[in-house]
């Protein structure tokens, strides 16, 4: 499958990003790309981009990465939502209970006087 990814160039602490269409499989800093789509630079924000050759293999089955599909709506490229790239620092809030504990108390039970 083909994938539309970042492959990182420049030098330590002044990152720059290729945009490149490669095989899954292949990792994107051997160099064996099949098509250079564009470049980023996250620091001054600057984006030079193929916006028809990136429609062109995303019409052909081609999956962009989260981080270059949320590029690609920010930049007006594609249509549809963005997608949370950020993992959870907090864990889910329970459904259920509505306590800070997570529905885990103690429930104490009185004894009943038994009829005897």
């Amino acid at each position: 499958m083909l994938m539309i990814r970042y492959q990182r160039i420049g030098r330590t602490n002044d990152p720059a990003f290729r945009i490149v269409l490669l095989e899954k499989e292949r990792a994107a800093k051997s160099g064996r790309i099949t098509e250079q789509l564009g470049t980023y630079n996250p620091k001054s924000k600057a984006l030079s981009l193929d916006a028809e050759r990136v429609k062109y293999w995303i019409g052909v089955g081609a999956q962009p990465t989260a981080s270059i599909h949320n590029l690609l709506i920010s930049k007006g490229i594609i249509e549809g939502k963005k997608i949370n790239v950020l993992p959870k620092k907090t864990p889910p809030k329970p459904a259920e209970g509505g306590s800070a504990s997570g529905g885990k108390e103690e429930v104490i039970a009185e004894a009943a006087p038994t009829a005897v």
